[in-house]
């Protein structure tokens, strides 16, 4: 194993701007390091071994022009952003083998700043999932424990940054996507403010709920890449016309001294494992001692944050995934010339779509039917209303709100897959926040019998520098406990 794979994406970028390594060499190394381990993690779709050493012989020959300090640092790429001539499956068989003729403006951004893109990464299907094992390509595991989910759906990308095959990664967050498989895998994510980075490019689950963040292994290392990676952006219509805040200087100075951070009442207490509720009182405890105000605060309506959840999301996703019905592109099935158009999508659909897919289909399909709409979807988008209401009043008396990221550590593989409502519940912490479209940020705060547990802050909108303030200040004295980055404590044989 090289030593440039644990080092920070920070300090590789120093390192390449001064010379002192190349990042064809960074790249090359990560690359060893996905060949050695992803035959167990599983954490890439599409490795561009060829691609990748091209980008880092130009960031090589380009490092002198003042471009990002992380020009020549390698990422890996959930397979839900296109890339323009990689194979983008979005976790599906429906969509196995395309190939996208456009960049996503995500992926425009890495390159215009000389980020290496190693791959593809694994993901739920569509995005649909708390487990990354609703993939069409089999599931991910936990570097942690190879027994174990790395969350969902980004749990490629999670994978990755935990078993040193990417110093950075690119995930998408509907109900959690981002701040979950972080938790679970001990490393950082960040759903920025909706609209603060670009969805064009980004093949939609949920629009009104999507959004793409960046993951790395450290608060700095994370907001260096939500630096690359946010701003308005004319093609999206969603986008925020507006400066995008100073999160790197936030995780810089991480200093919480007068602070007044809220601890959300119903994000706590039944359902949360005593290891998760342990941590995050230790958290708090820090963030008291350097100088915050811890305050407890009520948000009533978050209880029922699911049930809209899931009726909003399935209902954009029936819409959305119509666009799949073997007559422009992708997988086509029985077209033999014996069958009509509509059987021919009916056979396509029903080959290329999964379990998870499928359910969320039919649910979002009933809700949306004449007789059901306001019954069902239009009482979710008032609920929805009533949940922006209770961050703004929360917002009145507090900087950030904070919570565990998900009410348990990493399950085994298959242990909730004949309940999906259990799998569901995962989602309880973290899908008020795609609801309201505020920033949050999850963050290691220890281990709970040997796995990681995750600290989840949640910003003001447009107020995403506050994450990384917070989270900053958080990390600093774990750090010091740990000796480093959490993911420095994983068993070696589990990513060998």
């Amino acid at each position: 194993m090289s030593d440039l794979i644990k080092k920070s994406a920070a300090e590789l970028g120093s390192l390449i701007s001064q010379g002192q390594v190349s990042s064809r060499e960074v790249t090359q190394a990560h690359l060893d390091q996905i060949a050695a381990t992803d035959p167990t993690i599983n954490a890439f779709l599409f490795i561009d071994n060829e691609g990748a050493l091209a980008q880092a012989d130009l960031a090589d020959r380009t490092k002198g022009e003042g471009k990002s300090p992380l020009h020549g640092v390698p990422l890996a790429l959930k397979d839900v952003l296109t890339q323009k001539g990689v194979p983008t499956t979005c976790g599906s068989k429906i969509l196995e083998g395309w190939r996208p003729p456009y960049d996503s403006t995500v992926v425009t951004r890495l390159k215009d700043s000389g980020v290496i893109i190693l791959g593809k990464t694994n993901m739920d299907e569509f995005a649909m999932g708390s487990s990354t094992e609703n993939s069409a390509f089999g599931p991910t595991r936990n570097p942690w424990d190879t027994e174990r989910i790395p969350g969902g759906s980004g749990g490629g990308s999670a994978a990755a940054l935990a078993a040193f095959q990417a110093p950075l990664a690119i995930g998408t967050d509907t109900g959690g996507s981002i701040r979950q498989p972080a938790a679970v895998t001990g490393t950082v994510g960040v759903k920025p403010t909706y609209g603060g980075v670009s969805r064009y490019g980004l093949v939609a689950f949920s629009s009104s709920l999507d959004q793409a963040g960046p993951c790395a292994r450290t608060v700095l290392d994370t907001a260096l890449l939500h630096q690359v990676i946010a701003g308005y952006d004319p093609k999206d219509a969603t986008s925020i016309n507006a400066a995008v805040p100073d999160v790197v200087a936030a995780a810089q100075r991480s200093d919480v001294k007068g602070m007044k951070i809220g601890v959300v009442k119903e994000l706590s207490g039944d359902g949360y494992e005593k290891g998760v509720a342990d941590r995050f009182a230790e958290s708090l405890a820090i963030l008291e001692s350097q100088g915050a105000e811890i305050i407890e605060v009520s948000c009533p309506n978050f209880k029922y944050a699911l049930g809209a959840y899931y009726l909003i999301a399935p209902s954009e996703a029936s819409s959305n995934l119509a666009r799949f019905d073997a007559m422009r592109y992708g997988l086509r099935v029985g077209d033999d010339g014996s069958r009509s158009a509509e059987e021919v999508m009916s056979l396509t659909r029903a080959a290329g779509f999964g379990a998870e897919v499928k359910r969320r289909i039919i649910l979002g399909t009933y809700a949306l039917s004449a007789g059901y709409y306001e019954a069902f979807y239009g009482s979710a988008q008032k609920v929805r209303t009533l949940i922006t209401r209770d961050f703004a009043a929360a917002y009145q008396k507090v900087d950030v709100l904070v919570s565990p990221t998900t009410p348990t550590v990493a399950f085994k593989i298959g242990a909730k897959s004949d309940d999906p409502v259990s799998m569901y519940l995962s989602d309880v912490a973290t899908i008020p926040v795609n609801l309201a479209g505020v920033a949050s940020m999850s963050l290691p705060a220890g281990l709970s019998e040997g796995l990681p547990v995750g600290f989840q802050i949640i910003a003001p909108a447009m107020k995403d520098d506050r994450l990384y303030q917070v989270g900053g200040a958080l990390e600093r004295e774990l750090h010091r406990q740990w000796n480093g980055p959490l993911t420095h404590q994983i068993p070696e044989l589990q990513v060998r």
